[in-house]
């Protein structure tokens, strides 16, 4: 692939801005998919999305400048939010969710001291992977439905948000067949633009917060320690190790960057430091996303440099709540109709790995795959109180308990046909 500027290539500054407002615009669009998790009143749920934002722009700089050195997106990782979404479901309290988030991102920190990452690489064998890939977006069903089809809508609303789905979905699909270049890698700001705007025609839009929480909120009231949360999410973050570790080694692979091994150590460990961070101030925590090569090659630009004013941009933003009040006052149906293709896209991904490293040859392979998920939908959608409430954090957990369940049918179960 032939590339305008290379990763370390300074540029014109205009031309650098040029580039730099593509990535701010994707890297927006990234996080204020995630703020509908944030909890309490509506100047806490601002203060919360502020939060996210300089979260977020603070590890994409990191990343670039002392991390894997390279030009990825950083956004919330879905898996943790579907840790968030399952741990409050089952009761737990916020303190205990995000705590555990700290604690996961402590772990993913120590992975990258000595030889730990490679020992945990070969636990997760392709179907593991695959697995992994679909109970995200299986577990996240039932979340999209919700903001498809928001609690005490309308009937008006709800068919907005049927309507949306049925015609947004195919068109985003066509976008991103079809459009070339720049414009490809933004089809989920246009998205999220073209449906806020019909949306807001049709329906009264709320009034402005006027003011976020207190800054006294900027860090968790106390630090709480539930053993079976801790334990769902560092599940959690074992998918969020493997995306961590495939978005850095396939970009790294596609610009035949040097150093790689040492990019990947940098790049983790920057993750799982800024997780800590991110739970110690009561939000999701991140990710490399995995759509970089795809922004880089339509616009054949690779230099990791021009995200440095990109994630200062973001910083900034995090400093105006009349700015994040504006770039995160996204109908909850527009949202739910993103994640829904945005786990579609996911799903599709999990079935071309499928193909490519042909991990189901037979029908126990195949069952291997099949149970986990079924599986994880029972314990997803299980009532609350049928089990012990020290374990219902864990067992409530769909996607925790389908990890689980895959381990023990690749490794146990099934190891017999699987190797």
């Amino acid at each position: 692939m032939k590339l305008k500027y290379n990763i370390d290539d300074k540029l014109p500054f205009g031309q650098m801005m040029l580039y730099a407002v593509q990535w701010f615009i994707l890297a927006v669009a990234v996080v204020a998919t995630s703020v509908f998790v944030a909890q309490g009143t509506p100047g806490e749920k601002l203060f919360y999305a502020q939060k996210l934002f300089a979260v977020m722009g603070v590890t994409g700089l990191l990343q670039v400048v002392v991390g894997h050195r390279m030009p990825l997106v950083v956004g919330p990782a879905a898996v943790l939010l579907v840790g968030v979404i399952s741990s409050l479901g089952a009761g737990a309290d916020t303190e205990s969710i995000y705590s555990s988030i700290a604690i996961g991102g402590v772990l993913i920190a120590l992975l990258t001291f000595g030889g730990a990452m490679r020992y945990v690489q070969r636990l997760f064998t392709p179907r593991i992977v695959i697995v992994i890939l679909m109970l995200i977006a299986f577990t996240l069903a039932p979340v999209i439905k919700n903001l498809v089809f928001p609690a005490g809508s309308s009937s008006e609303q709800y068919l907005f948000g049927l309507l949306f789905a049925i015609v947004g979905c195919p068109v985003m699909v066509v976008l991103n067949r079809t459009l070339r270049g720049v414009a490809k890698s933004l089809v989920i700001p246009i998205a999220l633009v073209a449906g806020s705007a019909v949306y807001y025609a049709i329906f009264e839009a709320s009034s402005p917060v006027a003011s976020a929480a207190s800054v006294d909120g900027l860090l968790l009231s106390g630090f709480s320690f539930d053993w079976s949360l801790v334990v769902a999410f560092v599940i959690c973050y074992i998918a969020l190790l493997i995306n961590d570790i495939g978005s850095i080694e396939s970009l790294g692979a596609m610009l035949q960057t040097e150093g790689l091994d040492k990019r990947l150590k940098r790049g983790v460990r920057t993750t799982g430091i800024m997780n800590i961070v991110a739970g110690a101030m009561g939000v999701l925590g991140p990710v490399n996303y995995s759509m970089s090569p795809g922004v880089i090659a339509s616009t054949g630009c690779a230099s990791r440099r021009v995200l440095i004013p990109a994630t200062l941009m973001l910083i900034l933003c995090a400093l105006s709540s009349d700015l994040i009040w504006l770039l995160t006052n996204i109908p909850n149906p527009v949202i739910g109709v993103i994640l829904l293709f945005l786990m579609g896209t996911q799903l599709a991904a999990s079935f071309e790995m499928l193909h490519s490293t042909r991990s189901v040859q037979s029908f126990a392979d195949g069952l291997t795959i099949g149970l986990p998920l079924m599986m994880a939908m029972l314990f997803q959608l299980m009532p609350r109180g049928i089990v012990p409430a020290v374990v219902e954090p864990l067992v409530g957990n769909g996607f925790a308990m389908g990890v689980i369940v895959v381990i023990v049918m690749e490794h146990i179960v099934n190891r017999s046909s699987a190797k």
